[in-house]
């Protein structure tokens, strides 16, 4: 490991003096690849460094200890400092963990209402609101690309952009088959009622990831169609595109513009076949797949919120928490970081 750590140190430094010299500041595509790998390592070198300090501190308190005037004090400093280096230790096993390539990227969110009619669009329209909650703490921004209203409320199908500073890390476990129980507005004798969203989240496709061809794509423009509102059903500028080879459609109607849906409708399907191309990898590999907390199975239960005992709980993990209310206000931090935490642990096993 304090091989490894070395040779980031030393390929972090190499970097620095990169990017020192006029030739690479003149190359902003280049000086801007640099300056993004050196970011990447900077947080492990800064933890190696205080790694070294500690074991330097410890030599220095073994030492303290010989003399009898200073061993108590010396004593009780080491203590701490094995503490503080076995902390360290964590922390850089953690990150010396390969990460995901996809982990900075934005992410578009597909939510549908599934098992429950009505209700299971509501739903929908509740974990829209509630991812859209975290991402205002989290200072990122929503962006929706295309809705499609359910008649009581919610949506039959949303897709929306969230976009910000590493958002595919935290938001890649989301994807699955939630589950709600709670008696639905609509149900008159009080019965608890269990339906079911599908939630899938994939990292937005970049050219450089996917560079989809537009001869194998039709394209289609047709009425917007909704519940209300000005523009809807009057205008010609919703966009339906079909992937040929792949068969896969989306749409898009959200913007008055037909340029602007047929934008939107394009980042979607390009993120979509990107995604298709992620899961068709690790497909190949086998395993990775199956063991991976969020593998973007639709049918798999991920997680059940049940409304009476204002509990939720995630399968995959054996997480739950009784404070239901604060997690569809967004407050889903203590779920997500369990899910990381379980995630690293399980790479460090090797699993």
């Amino acid at each position: 490991m304090i091989e490894r750590l070395d040779a980031i140190e030393n390929r972090y430094n190499e970097i620095s003096n990169e990017l020192t010299k006029p030739e690479i500041l003149s190359d902003i595509k280049e000086s801007m690849k640099l300056s993004k790998e050196q970011s990447d390592l900077r947080e492990t070198v800064e933890e190696y460094k205080n790694y070294k300090t500690i074991i330097n501190d410890i030599e220095a308190a073994k030492e303290m200890s010989k003399d009898p005037e200073l061993s108590e004090f010396a004593h009780e400093e080491l203590e701490n400092l094995n503490v503080a280096k076995e902390n360290s230790l964590k922390k850089l096993e953690i990150l010396l963990i390969p990460k995901d390539p996809n982990d900075g990227k934005n992410v578009i969110i597909e939510i549908r209402g599934a098992a429950g009619g009505d209700e299971a669009n509501i739903f929908a329209g509740d974990l829209f609101r509630m991812y859209t909650k975290y991402a205002e703490k989290q200072g990122w921004k929503v962006e929706v690309y295309n809705e499609e209203q359910g008649e009581a409320g919610g949506f039959s199908q949303i897709e929306f952009l969230v976009k910000g500073d590493n958002v595919y890390s935290k938001l890649k476990y989301e994807s699955g088959a939630h589950r709600v129980q709670r008696v639905p507005a609509t149900e008159t004798q009080g019965r608890v009622h269990t339906s079911t969203a599908t939630v899938l989240v994939m990292p937005e496709a970049e050219e450089v990831d996917f560079k989809l061809d537009m001869n194998e794509v039709r394209i289609d423009i047709t009425r917007s169609s909704g519940c209300g509102g000005q523009g809807v059903n009057t205008t010609d500028s919703a966009v339906r595109l079909t992937h040929i080879p792949t068969g896969i459609i989306v749409y898009s109607q959200t913007e008055r513009s037909q340029i602007k849906n047929k934008e939107k409708a394009i980042k979607i399907l390009q993120t979509r076949l990107y995604d298709l191309k992620i899961k068709e990898q690790e497909e190949e590999l086998g395993a990775e797949r199956r063991n991976k907390i969020g593998s973007g199975d639709r049918s798999e239960k991920i997680r059940t919120y049940n409304y009476p005992q204002n509990r939720v709980t995630d399968h995959r993990i054996g997480f739950t928490t009784k404070q239901l209310d604060r997690v569809m206000e967004g407050s889903i931090d203590e779920i997500i970081e369990a899910l990381v935490t379980e995630d690293q642990n399980r790479k460090l096993k090797g699993e």
